[in-house]
């Protein structure tokens, strides 16, 4: 579904919510005649169950397409085993082969990375521009993190992930 020039992507845990629920409020209203005064509010509260998501995605993937620019004009290319400490906080591209994706069900994947001399975490907080599968060549764009906020390795907070048309020989 697309609202302006924002693609949104709603999650399958999303949907999957929305029939569960739906099909609770139908079983409720035919077994039992009391929920039929309720139905003012229920369905309501059905239809929330579907918005409420539609419009966080659309909100985090606006901001994400806003921020994008600047971090084009910002990241510095680098290797991943250039990627410590002392660049947390800093704009960075990669380039690299995906290894491993994980939570794309939920719009928040996790890629693992990977270029010859390393590999490295990529999060991203949203649905991605483009479906991203194992094997793909990417560049990565985005901020260097601590894993859990104040510790852990550096990891890739991604604020764009593409897929690039090239041979991989870094």
């Amino acid at each position: 579904m697309k609202i302006g020039n924002v693609e949104v992507k709603v999650s399958i845990v999303a949907i999957a919510v929305f029939v569960i629920f739906t099909i609770f409020l139908l079983w409720a209203s035919l077994s039992s005649p009391d929920v039929r005064s309720q139905l003012i509010w229920l369905i309501p509260c059905l239809f929330l169950l579907l918005i409420i998501p539609i419009a966080l995605n659309y909100m985090s993937r606006s901001q994400y397409a806003d921020i994008a620019p600047v971090y084009e004009a910002e990241a510095k290319t680098v290797r991943i085993k250039m990627i410590n400490e002392s660049m947390v906080g800093k704009p960075v591209r990669v380039e690299g082969v995906v290894e491993r994706v994980n939570f794309q069900f939920l719009n928040r994947p996790q890629y693992l990375v990977a270029d010859r001399s390393g590999a490295i975490s990529v999060k991203m907080f949203t649905s991605p521009d483009e479906k991203v599968k194992v094997n793909d060549i990417v560049e990565v764009i985005g901020q260097v993190i601590r894993r859990y906020i104040v510790t852990g390795e550096p990891v890739i907070n991604c604020v764009s992930i593409r897929k690039i048309k090239k041979s991989y020989h870094p």
